[in-house]
């Protein structure tokens, strides 16, 4: 099912006084499996004070294939995280908070599964999320969930796989063709929920409008190529109608997983200025 939202009005105030988004988002079962593990959320600003102090958050899990409850994983995983963001308090670095929301839904899934029957069942989920804030995307991941920024009709990946096909392909020890070929290029390497504590990965990026972010699951990016992504949301292409073509794209072309996709297009940044972690607006 596609679910289009449109951004919250943040007020009489033009769009270029602060950070203004526009996105959509579509999960779908693919065509052999018949329950869905991925699972999406966000959390929009209700008025420019919140966009400026808290921005847009966004999180996709995709339940670990394998483990018991996957779709448990990815579900309490991203609620966990929005409810920490929306407790979070104001002008928190977007970098920090994502570290500590991420252990949290580390911990709480972790938890969760030993706690479930008795002597527990394995549970894990991989995680992308970003957080959109004046004029710069703070991302982090775990497994092989990805996120895309594309500009100017270019896709570039901001995130790299845990995967052990992956991390053999960074140290030379496979080739690129032979990773793409690799048993182990689905055996992650990192997930929330495997363990008390999580390895996550952050990256801050700029950005400027006309951007667009694209997260998506191994489900959509194993089928899917980034320059397939950056044609979906070229120009002025509604963001619903790009969920829906590049989810049927990936069922066309596999449709052995669970696909999903969060597409985020930047309409308008606050530029802003760093002075002893706080920022400042530029003239």
């Amino acid at each position: 099912m596609v679910r289009p939202v449109s951004a919250p009005s943040l007020g009489a105030r033009p769009l270029s006084a602060v950070l203004d988004v526009s996105f959509a988002e579509r999960t779908d079962a693919g065509r052999e499996r018949e329950n869905d593990e991925d699972y999406l959320g966000h959390a929009a600003p209700a008025t420019p004070s919140r966009a400026r102090s808290h921005g847009w958050l966004f999180a996709l899990a995709d339940g670990v294939g394998g483990q018991d409850r996957g779709e448990v994983a990815s579900r309490e995983a991203v609620e966990d995280i929005l409810a920490g963001f929306h407790a979070a308090p104001a002008g928190e670095p977007p970098a920090a908070l994502l570290a500590r929301l991420a252990q949290s839904a580390n911990l709480h899934v972790y938890e969760l599964g030993k706690s479930t029957g008795p002597g527990g069942v394995s549970m894990a989920t991989t995680l992308v999320a970003c957080i959109l804030r004046h004029d710069r995307v703070t991302v982090a991941h775990a497994g092989d969930s990805r996120c895309y920024l594309i500009r100017n009709g270019h896709a570039e990946a901001l995130t790299r796989d845990h995967t052990v096909a992956r991390d053999q392909a960074r140290l030379g020890v496979i080739s690129a063709k032979e990773e793409a070929e690799s048993a182990s290029k689905h055996l992650l390497t990192r997930s929330l929920g495997a363990g008390l504590f999580v390895n996550v990965d952050i990256a801050e990026h700029s950005l400027e409008a006309g951007d667009a972010l694209a997260l998506c699951c191994d489900g959509l990016h194993n089928s899917v190529a980034g320059e397939d992504i950056a044609a979906a949301v070229a120009g002025d292409a509604s963001l619903e109608d790009a969920a829906e073509r590049l989810v049927d794209l990936a069922n066309e072309r596999d449709g052995s997983d669970n696909i999903s996709v969060q597409l985020i297009r930047v309409r308008s940044v606050e530029r802003v200025g760093m002075y002893r972690g706080r920022p400042y607006k530029l003239r």
